[in-house]
């Protein structure tokens, strides 16, 4: 393998194309159902709208921008014209432009960030540089990271207490061993 990456000229962000053959299949099996009585034939709008979904939705980047096609509309989004993109909780992304408005990219999620910084050519940050590869082996051994973890079988009460036991003089004290209050002698 040679040293120098090479980039592609174009990613393609959609669901695979062998997921036809699910529609393919409850079509087959909805078979019997929809030769039952007479409308029921209309059950087969369902994996015709799959199809139809499966082969269109997808989002495009390029060098130029990216294209959103969704089932009946396509977007083209210059890089230049982005004021950046938008992370959800559940790691979906959105592309944001100058004028606040947000378009969803079907089909990115965060982790593909460093490939769209990649084939944007420097449009946009690649949140992953200076993070390493993320792994365990970053973190200096025998170093404790400060995180805190509430106990799963405590009640809200005696997570925040058993967090910050000492914001409060007045409040109970939590026993480490069964997190139960322990009655406090005055």
């Amino acid at each position: 393998m040679s040293e120098q990456q090479q980039v592609p000229s174009r990613l393609v962000f959609r669901v695979p194309g062998i997921a036809v053959l699910a529609a393919l299949l409850f079509a087959i099996c909805a078979t019997p159902f929809a030769f039952a009585a007479p409308g029921l034939v209309a059950v087969y709008v369902i994996p015709i709208a799959l199809v139809v979904w499966v082969l269109r939705v997808r989002t495009t980047a390029d060098s130029n921008g990216l294209v959103v096609r969704e089932v009946v509309s396509t977007h083209a989004l210059a890089w230049t014209l982005l004021k950046g993109l938008r992370i959800d909780a559940k790691g979906r992304v959105a592309a944001v432009r100058y004028d606040e408005t947000e378009i969803g990219l079907p089909h990115v999620r965060a982790r593909h960030l460093p490939a769209l910084a990649l084939i944007s050519g420097g449009r946009l940050d690649d949140p992953s540089v200076g993070l390493g590869d993320g792994g365990p082996a970053d973190e200096p051994e025998g170093q404790v990271v400060d995180e805190v973890v509430p106990d799963a079988t405590a009640d809200s009460t005696t997570a925040s207490a058993t967090t910050n036991p000492g914001a409060d003089p007045g409040a109970e004290k939590v026993t480490e061993d069964t997190g139960r209050r322990a009655a406090e002698p005055e």
